[in-house]
């Protein structure tokens, strides 16, 4: 079931799917990046997800997720630079219940559900990404599970890290309000973190494990 679709609630309602996002930023065929931006209030229209997915926080608020079957509404309370990891769930909306804007990054891993490319990276000799860096770089893992890791990075003001991707292709997700960059990296190539004038919100980075 796609946006446009027409499906009917248990009380026999009949809505038409939207879309699971704001706009896309982002688009091959391993990956597809969305903006989920709602205003104070705002609901998003009832939508499937097709594909896993990971939620990067950039800006937060109270939320609820409502769900087309009846299902009791999960409330949701997020932190910026927090991330999730989903599978694919019932027909559903999100609303913004509070006096904040609330903005995130779904990241759709299309090789994990309904749109599948079939075509795996081959296995290579290096492993794990890793940052070149001289001494310790301020990384906390936010998500840890065998198809993603997701880390988080806040680097001072005027520093700058370079991500080594390895086996695993990588997702840069810049969550500085002013610039949202979103850069994919093959496995083996590198990115330099923009270093930035003042201290921001940091970094998420995504590997996508499930090419081990």
């Amino acid at each position: 079931m796609t946006a446009g679709t027409t499906v009917q609630a248990p009380d026999g309602t009949e809505v038409v799917l939207g879309e699971i996002g704001t706009r896309v930023l982002l688009e091959n065929s391993r990956v597809r990046v969305w903006e989920v931006s709602l205003a104070p209030g705002e609901a998003q229209g009832w939508h499937l997800h097709h594909n896993p997915y990971v939620v990067l926080c950039l800006a937060t608020s109270p939320c609820h997720m409502d769900w087309l079957d009846g299902s009791p509404a999960r409330q949701l309370s997020e932190t910026i630079g927090g991330s999730v990891y989903r599978p694919v769930s019932p027909v559903h909306m999100l609303t913004n219940d509070g006096d904040s804007p609330y903005l995130n990054r779904l990241i759709e891993l299309l090789d994990l559900g309904e749109e599948a490319s079939g075509e795996p990276y081959a296995s290579s000799a290096m492993g794990e990404g890793s940052f070149a860096s001289i001494g310790e770089v301020p990384a906390k893992v936010i998500i840890d599970d065998p198809d993603v890791q997701v880390l988080h990075v806040t680097p001072d003001a005027g520093e700058t890290y370079t991500w080594i991707a390895g086996v695993h292709p990588t997702l840069v997700v810049d969550l500085d309000l002013d610039s949202p960059d979103v850069t994919y990296l093959q496995p083996g190539e590198s990115y330099d973190l923009p270093a930035k004038a003042t201290s921001t919100n940091g970094y998420n980075l995504v590997e996508l494990r499930y090419y081990s």
